[in-house]
């Protein structure tokens, strides 16, 4: 593999025909052609598996022996792993526990709440459990389909109960001291971790209590049909336990595999589930976790060849040439690290890749270190529970499909009000706040 590190903004030409083919051509056929669902209609891994050949013919320096050792490189990354760790884990317990676990849940919840509170308490929910995992991806596994079944249970927009996990989750993944995303952007520009909380928290709370009353606004005078069903205590437990493991902070991988493993015992003990349907449902779960995996690992491969080619250079070397002054240099690092995640599809990356940059603009321009390692953080967070073949995105949408709902990234993209409401929030702190020193 060899080292590029010329600028070369040619190199960024894959991203724009992912985003021609997915975008452009799912707002054609929905808007223009007045098709249903024809955001349906474009197979997101067809669309990087074109972009990927446009990178492959790119770069007539290497061979395609040697691009395919790039990308291999790229995939092989310890985040990618995990990531495809935790979407196997994830189908397998959804695959265990099934929907009548996630529809005891929603029951059980909406009758010791009023149905009115019942999206506001899937947002505080979402809040919490994400800041004890610290992981936005295992927070949307665990949740979504509760989120799912209460919109079913209560008549709520779909959209809306998801984007609200969604947002929930955005918000523990930017917060919490165990995050990815808190460890690359402290380690990156040497602050420490509560340094950099208390500002982020100053942050992040406007934007979290606006998303609460604009939840508010649109589900208390909300008229819910009466309960058409009652739940199962014993199949609550599965999810009690992720919940409260999730709670506890405990690793998202024993979490996951507690609820597997307890959602198999009930699921034979109450004879519900025979042993080889058991097994079946555990297959079919992690087959369904199919194209959020590849899609994964098709980024990843895009990702390597794009920044071996010199095109992640050329972002980085832009953001630093146009942006001047204390103000315009915290504006820069947010765009340049909101523009590597639409660039990798994955927040902890993008800090990774932006904080040499980040870190020689903030001693340019005497920024504190807390201070860019807060709106690293940010920025990402924002971008990353926005973009719609983002690894959180594609679960939510996964986890409702396995329960039989058909849900598209742009339907759930209008009801993400918290990454919108925080990025409003991080340009006031910006530029009407001013930073102690």
């Amino acid at each position: 593999m060899k080292e590029i590190k010329k600028e070369n903004p040619i190199a960024l030409l894959p991203i724009g025909v992912f985003l021609v083919l997915y975008l452009g051509l799912g707002l054609t056929f929905e808007y223009v052609l007045k098709i249903p669902m024809g955001f349906y209609n474009i197979p997101i891994v067809i669309a990087f598996l074109v972009a990927i050949l446009v990178a492959c013919l790119q770069n007539r320096g290497l061979s395609f022996d040697e691009k395919l050792s790039v990308m291999a490189s790229g995939v092989g990354d310890k985040n990618i792993i995990t990531m495809l760790l935790i979407f196997l884990a994830a189908g397998t317990f959804v695959g265990v526990v099934g929907r009548s676990s996630a529809q005891s849940v929603a029951y059980f919840m909406l009758g010791l709440i009023p149905p009115q509170f019942a999206v506001a308490v899937l947002f505080v929910v979402a809040c919490f459990v994400s800041t004890a995992m610290g992981t936005s991806v295992g927070t949307i596994t665990l949740l979504t389909p509760i989120a799912v079944e209460v919109a079913a249970a209560a008549d709520f927009d779909l959209a809306l109960c998801v984007g609200t996990i969604v947002g929930g989750a955005m918000f523990g993944d930017n917060l919490s001291f165990i995050s990815d995303t808190t460890i690359a952007a402290c380690n990156g520009q040497g602050c420490a971790m509560k340094d950099k909380f208390r500002g982020n928290f100053f942050i992040a709370l406007p934007a979290a209590l606006g998303t609460l009353v604009l939840i508010l606004v649109l589900t208390l005078g909300h008229q819910a049909p009466p309960l058409t069903r009652g739940y199962d205590l014993i199949l609550i437990v599965p999810y009690l336990l992720v919940l409260l493991g999730g709670a506890a902070g405990i690793n998202v991988f024993v979490v996951l595999l507690v609820g597997i493993l307890s959602g198999s015992f009930i699921m034979l003990a109450t004879g519900q589930t025979a042993a080889a349907d058991l097994l079946a449902n555990m297959g079919s779960g992690a087959a369904g976790m199919f194209e959020t995996s590849m899609v994964a690992v098709l980024v990843a491969a895009m990702c390597a060849l794009i920044r071996d080619y010199g095109g992640f250079a050329a972002l980085l070397g832009f953001i630093r040439r146009f942006f001047k002054g204390k103000k315009g240099c915290q504006l820069g690092m947010g765009l340049l690290v909101g523009a590597m995640d639409i660039a990798t599809a994955n927040n902890t990356v993008a800090i990774v890749m932006a904080n040499p940059i980040a870190k020689e603009m903030s001693e340019e321009y005497g920024i504190p270190s807390k201070r860019a390692a807060c709106l690293l953080d940010t920025f990402s967070c924002i971008f990353q529970g926005i973009i719609p073949y983002g690894a959180q995105m594609l679960v939510a949408i996964s986890a409702a499909a396995e329960l039989g709902y058909a849900l598209s990234a742009f339907q759930i993209m209008g009801r993400l009000f918290y990454p919108y409401l925080l990025l409003l929030s991080s340009l006031g702190a910006i530029f009407l706040v001013k930073e102690k020193q």
